[in-house]
C-alpha cells in the first residue's frame, strides 16, 4: 500500500525542515518531569504572567467591560470600575460593531489602527498612516504574513541574525526559503559589522541565493543587546545599497535596563536620514502586547507598520490577511490600550504608572542579578542584558563533557541543559536552538522568575554548574576559566 497523505514519509518536507527549539526537546522533557511531580521553573519562553507577573489593572478592567457590555448597563457599575475605564470601554465598543464577538476588518479596527499611528507619530516625530498599519494575532503572525509575501521559493534568502529567534528559521523553512545567517559578535556585546553583512550576502549569491530581506531584532532575542543609532544607520544604508527590505522586530522596545543606549526605532532613524533613502527603503516594523510591562502573551495582540511599500503590494498583503478573516478582536483592544494608556489627570493614571514602573524597575534589577550570577560561575561568561527579557550566557564546556554528550547522542549544550533540568528543575533553551559559532555553546533563559526567587535560582544553577564542571574537567590538562 502506498504511503497515505499524512504518513510521515509523504508530508510536506518544509514542515520537517522547520525547527522550534523554544518548545523543543527540553520543553517536552520539562513537561514530563512536571507531570511526575517535579517543580519546574519554565524559563525557556518569554511568558511573563506564567512566571508570576501581575496583569496591569486598567487594561483588564476595560477589556472586561468590553467582554461583558451588559455590565455597563448596571447602575452599580461605577462602584466596581473607575469612570475612565467605563468611558474607554464605551469608546472601543462604539468602534466595534457587534462587539468583541464579531469579526473586524481583516486589517484590524480602523479606530485602533489610528491610535497605533498616533503612538508611532509621538514616538518618532514623523507621521504614520493607519492604512499602512495591520493588526495581527501577535507579532509572530505578522512576521509570517510578511515572510510569506517576500519568499518565492528556495532560491530566496532572508538575512537573519545568529543567534536568532527560531520564529524566523522555522517560518523561512515552512515557506521553502533559505536562511542566510549573519553572526553577531559576542565579544563586542553582540554587535554587528557591515562587512560581515556584505560577506554573508556575497556567499549567498555565490550559492545562487537571491537575498531579499534582512531581519533585525532590537532589543535582541536571545542576546539582549540594544542597537545604537549609528548601528541602525549602517544597517539601513546597507539594506538600501543591497536592495533589501528591512524587517524590524521591535517587540521589546519597552524592555530597556540601562540608560546609555535607549531604544530608537528603525522608522525614526530612517526618516532622520532624509531622501532619497527615507522615501525608497522598504521597511516593515513589528510590535506586540506580549512583552514590555504588559506581558499579555496569551492575548495574541500585535501590529506591523509598512513604510515605502507600494499600494499594490499593500493590497496583496490585505488579501493574505483576509484569509484569516480577522485578527483576534479582544487583542486589538489591548493594543489600543497599550498605545493609548491613561494620561496625566485620568483617574487610573497614578495606578497605571505605579504598576508599570514597578514591573520595569524589578526587571532591571533581575537583569543585573542574573548577569552577575552567571559571571560568578565557573566556565560561564555572560554579557549584560541591556534589553528584552533574556540572558544568553556562554558555557565553556570541558572536552570530556563534549565527548560525554557525543556518546549520549546529544549536542553538547543540549546535554548540559538536560542535566541542568534534571538536577534543578530549571528549564532553559540550548544555544544550538538559536544558532551559534562552531564549537561555542550557550543557553538562553528568561529574566522573568519572581525577583524574590532569583537568588535561590541562581544559587541552584551555580551549585549544579560547579558540580558539572568538577565532574567533567580534566584537572591534569584543562584549566579553569
Amino acid at each position: 500500500m502506498p504511503p497515505r497523505p499524512l504518513d510521515f514519509e509523504s508530508i510536506n518536507e518544509n514542515v520537517k525542515r522547520a525547527q522550534y527549539a523554544v518548545r523543543g526537546e527540553l520543553y517536552l522533557r520539562a513537561s514530563e518531569l512536571q507531570k511526575e511531580g517535579k517543580k519546574i521553573i519554565f524559563t525557556n519562553v518569554g511568558n511573563p504572567h506564567a512566571l508570576g507577573q501581575r496583569p496591569l489593572t486598567f487594561p483588564r478592567q476595560v477589556v472586561a467591560l468590553c467582554q461583558a457590555p451588559f455590565l455597563l448597563e448596571d447602575p452599580n457599575v461605577g462602584l466596581l470600575f473607575p469612570a475612565d475605564a467605563i468611558a474607554r470601554a464605551k469608546h472601543y465598543l462604539s468602534m466595534a460593531p457587534g462587539g468583541l464577538g464579531a469579526y473586524s476588518d481583516s486589517r484590524g479596527i480602523p479606530g485602533v489602527r489610528k491610535e497605533v499611528a498616533e503612538f508611532i507619530q509621538r514616538r518618532d516625530g514623523y507621521p504614520s498612516d493607519p492604512e499602512l498599519i495591520y493588526l495581527t494575532d501577535g507579532a509572530s503572525k505578522g512576521v509570517m504574513q510578511i515572510l510569506s509575501t517576500i519568499i518565492r521559493g528556495q532560491g530566496d534568502g532572508i538575512l537573519v541574525p545568529v543567534p536568532q529567534y527560531p520564529l524566523y528559521s522555522a517560518t523561512i523553512a515552512l515557506h521553502g526559503g533559505s536562511l542566510v545567517p549573519y553572526y553577531l559578535e559576542e565579544t563586542e556585546n553582540w554587535g554587528l559589522d557591515a562587512n560581515d553583512l556584505r560577506q554573508a550576502v556575497s556567499q549567498a549569491r555565490y550559492k545562487g541565493i537571491t537575498v531579499r530581506a534582512m531581519v533585525i531584532i532590537n532589543p535582541g532575542n536571545p542576546t539582549g543587546q540594544c542597537l545604537s543609532e549609528a548601528n541602525l544607520r549602517e544597517i539601513l544604508r546597507f539594506c538600501y545599497q543591497e536592495n533589501l527590505v528591512l524587517l524590524g522586530d521591535e517587540v521589546y522596545q519597552q524592555n530597556i535596563y540601562q540608560d546609555e543606549r535607549p531604544f530608537v526605532s528603525s522608522k525614526k532613524v530612517l526618516m532622520d536620514m532624509g531622501p532619497p533613502i527615507s522615501r525608497e527603503l522598504q521597511l516593515v516594523s513589528f510590535h506586540t502586547v506580549s512583552k514590555g510591562y504588559w506581558g499579555e502573551c496569551g492575548q495574541r495582540g500585535g501590529y506591523y507598520e509598512m513604510t515605502n511599500i507600494p499600494p499594490e503590494t499593500v493590497d496583496e498583503i490585505y488579501k493574505v490577511a483576509s484569509v484569516s478573516l480577522s485578527p483576534n478582536v479582544p487583542a486589538q483592544i489591548f493594543m489600543g490600550l497599550m498605545v493609548n494608556p491613561p494620561k496625566p489627570g485620568d483617574i487610573s493614571y497614578d495606578q497605571y504608572v505605579r504598576e508599570s514602573k514597578g514591573i520595569l524597575d524589578s526587571l532591571r534589577r533581575r537583569a543585573r542579578l542574573m548577569t552577575d550570577g552567571f559571571n560568578s560561575c565557573r566556565n560561564v561568561v555572560c554579557n549584560f542584558t541591556e534589553g528584552a527579557m533574556y540572558s544568553f550566557p556562554q558555557i565553556r564546556l570541558p572536552p570530556r563533557a563534549i565527548e560525554a554528550a557525543k556518546q549520549a547522542g546529544k549536542v553538547p549544550d543540549v546535554f548540559y541543559c538536560l542535566k541542568l533540568l534534571e538536577a534543578t528543575g530549571i528549564s532553559t533553551v540550548p544555544g544550538s536552538g538559536f544558532g551559534q559559532k562552531e564549537g561555542v555553546f550557550h543557553l538562553r533563559t528568561t529574566i522573568l522568575p519572581a525577583e524574590e526567587e532569583m537568588p535561590a535560582i541562581m544559587s541552584s544553577f551555580k551549585k549544579f554548574n560547579d558540580e558539572f564542571m568538577e565532574q567533567y574537567e580534566d584537572h591534569r590538562g584543562y584549566s579553569r576559566m
